[in-house]
């Protein structure tokens, strides 16, 4: 049995410039920065209500980044509020399950600008966040992307991704790695364990450039195919 999944990350309140070339399928995975400034509801509604809709998508995941600043000052809110999207699932360090499939989400990166869901690079915090990825996830979404795998910065060219989450990832291998954030980093990697998928639509100028990615992925031989 084959399912196809498609990726998206960091559409800045841009999401409907993308909207013709999602094609459809059973999974849609948004690893986060749906929003700009990230202080104001007026940013996030107009996505969630996009999001929802989305009819050519069975199960739609989604995570926050480092933009999506209302999403952490009103943590203990978002449980209640995600019941009037009920086509969405909203990880926040949490596992969902599709197809056989575990999907963990977590919007946490190092600390960059005094951005949302940020800790410590290094420390303590962010190693105990990616420990709670669990031995058997099948598909990580984070919002960022683990050290050396799509995270060269277009500003000094230098690998900005997580070390901590390189650690973890080096050791669970989840079949997909799922994430935005490097916006000049785009694009699909094989490290021969992990398929890892920068999803990031707009370019470091924020406009559209990136076409969202769309695999189908075998269930029993684990093997992707893009479309």
């Amino acid at each position: 049995m084959k399912i196809r999944i498609t990726f998206i990350s960091d559409t800045h309140t841009k999401h409907k410039q993308c909207e013709l070339d999602l094609p459809g399928g059973d999974i849609l995975i948004h690893s986060g920065d749906f929003m700009s400034s990230g202080y104001y509801w007026n940013e996030a509604s107009p996505f969630l209500e996009w999001y929802d809709k989305l009819y050519q998508y069975d199960n739609k995941i989604l995570i926050a980044g480092n933009h999506d600043r209302w999403f952490e000052d009103n943590m203990k809110e978002i449980p209640k509020l995600m019941e009037m999207y009920p086509n969405i699932k909203y990880l926040l360090d949490q596992q969902t399950e599709l197809f056989g499939l575990k999907i963990w989400g977590s919007p946490w990166q190092p600390e960059f600008c005094n951005w949302a869901f940020n800790l410590e690079r290094n420390g303590e915090d962010l190693r105990e966040k990616w420990f709670w990825i669990p031995s058997d996830c099948d598909i990580l979404v984070t919002h960022g992307p683990a050290y050396g795998h799509l995270d060269i910065s277009g500003y000094g060219g230098q690998n900005v991704g997580c070390e901590l989450l390189r650690e973890r990832v080096d050791v669970v291998k989840p079949l997909i790695h799922s994430f935005g954030h490097i916006h000049g980093s785009a694009g699909y990697k094989f490290d021969g364990n992990t398929h890892h998928f920068n999803a990031s639509i707009l370019n470091e100028r924020y406009h559209y450039q990136n076409r969202p990615m769309t695999i189908d992925l075998d269930l029993e031989t684990r093997e992707i195919e893009f479309v």
